[in-house]
Parts: C-alpha cells; structure tokens; sequence
C-alpha cells in the first residue's frame, strides 16, 4: 500500500488538524522526508504533537517512520521517461499544448526559486570563482547538462573540465583534485552508482564539492558541501531540464558578475583570435 492509499482509508477518521497535517504530508513530501516533527507543525500551523498523533492514526510507530516511508518512495518511483510520457498525455486533453508545456515549465522554474537558498547559491559562486580547477560530472541523462554547463563556464574563466569516464582515466582525474577544486555533479533520477562513487572520491581529495539534483535525498547528498535541489512533480529529467538550465545560467550569471574585469579580458582575448580561421562568412544566396 503506498502511502498515498494509507493516508486515504484513514482520512475519515482524523481530526480537522490531523488532515491538514495529512493534505501537507501529500503535497509536499520532500520537504516532510527533511524537516523534524516541530519543524513540520510550524510550517503548517499545528504542534508537534498534532503531527506525532497523525503519525500514529495511520498505524506508525512514529514520525520517524513516516519519514522512512516518504523517502523509500520517493526513491522507487516509476521511470522518468515514462513519467514524463504521463505527464503529457495528460496536457494533450488540453488546448494549446506548446502554451501549457511552457506554463508547466515556468512553475517548475518559480518552484525551484523558492527551495534554493540564496545563501547557498552565494557560497557555491564563490567557491567556483576562486577554485584553482573546476569539475563538471553528469552521466546519461545529466551530460547535455553537464557539458553545456562545463562549455559556458569554461568561456568565464579557465581550467575548467568536463569529466569523460568513457574516454578518460578517471582515478588519474581525481588524484590531480585536492582542496583548492571544486566538482560540480549532476546527478537525477535515476541515480548512477558512478557518479555517486565518483562525488565520494572527489570528496576524500578534499574537493569542493556542489550537487545539483531532484532532491535533497538524492544519494549525492552524503558527498556535497552544498545540494541544490531542481523542483520536478515527478522523476522525470526531461520536465526538470527548464528549471535546471535555468539555474546553471544563474550559476553562469554569477560568475560573470564576481570578476567582470577577469571575464572581459578573457572575453577580448577570444575575440582577438584570426575569425576568418574558424568562421565561415555567409553569402546570403542559395
């Protein structure tokens, strides 16, 4: 029984309290998996107590278990693609298509604003700033991501490296990182042990490291020194990529602003370049 059908056969019987702790616990589930029972009852006004009480009501040992159950289904929910497929049979019922995906798209967008921390996000500019090399890692369904992102950065500053575990040596990558790196990963459902292991070592060089994902659970959360978490309704990477190229141009953003002058030097440096070697000028006739 998911916990969706548990909390609904025993809806009849909670208190007015209880189902306001119950419609919360449905709607935001990620943010009950990381907040503790007093957190919890401040967000939605009600006590601690009143939380604990909905916990047993369900059959719970506790508040606890709630939270492991939460997270153990989070973590198990059906393929991205396959999500994502739902997801838009469901707007095709819809008039003007293109304008709903879009819509969907913004609210995803407006989402992940409110669950970054605009200290974090200060804290990780900084540190890519600063950093001696940088690292970028995203496999699969993260690497578009993870090369546009390792591609734009690289024309803000130098040493930057997209990180190939199919064409490179990756044990020799991550012994030349020590403290002065930072490593940015990548890494949604559904999540690669790779690039978990990878985010390990890096941190065992003592790399700074900065996590971008669809939750704060995500198993790269136990690496990062910061996790920013890219707001999704459900596992799909495809939904989420609006909201987390929105974010990586944030992240870009931030650069290009904390050292202007190093970035317009550079900029002038790659202008500089002989243009008739690597462009072709059109002629304007077919």
């Amino acid at each position: 029984m998911t916990l969706k059908e548990l909390i609904n056969s025993h809806y009849p019987e909670l208190s007015k309290s209880q189902k306001i702790v119950a419609t919360h616990v449905l709607d935001h589930p990620r943010q009950v998996a990381l907040k503790s029972a007093h957190e919890l009852g401040a967000v939605i006004h009600v006590s601690e107590t009143t939380v604990i009480r909905f916990c047993y009501s369900l059959g719970l040992s506790g508040y606890g278990e709630l939270q492991k159950v939460i997270r153990e289904q989070l973590l198990n929910q059906e393929s991205s693609l396959t999500a994502y497929q739902q997801g838009k049979v469901e707007l095709e019922q819809q008039s003007h298509l293109f304008s709903q995906v879009m819509e969907q798209d913004r609210k995803m967008i407006s989402e992940t604003m409110a669950q970054i921390q605009e200290a974090d996000y200060e804290r990780a500019v900084e540190r890519l700033a600063k950093a001696e090399n940088i690292y970028i890692l995203g496999l699969r369904s993260s690497f578009t991501a993870a090369n546009w992102l390792a591609y734009t950065i690289g024309l803000v500053r130098p040493d930057v490296k997209l990180i190939r575990p199919e064409t490179e040596d990756v044990i020799q990558t991550i012994s030349e990182m020590d403290e002065r790196s930072v490593l940015v990963v990548i890494s949604f459902h559904r999540y690669l042990k790779e690039t978990v292991r990878i985010a390990e070592l890096a941190k065992k060089q003592n790399s700074f490291v900065i996590g971008i994902s669809d939750s704060q659970l995500a198993p790269i959360h136990a690496s990062s020194d910061i996790l920013f978490p890219i707001y999704s309704p459900n596992k799909s990477t495809l939904d989420a990529t609006a909201s987390l190229f929105s974010f990586m141009n944030a992240i870009v953003a931030g650069l290009v602003v904390t050292d202007r002058e190093a970035f317009e030097k550079r900029q002038e440096k790659y202008r500089s370049l002989d243009s008739d070697y690597l462009f072709v000028e059109g002629t304007g006739k077919r």
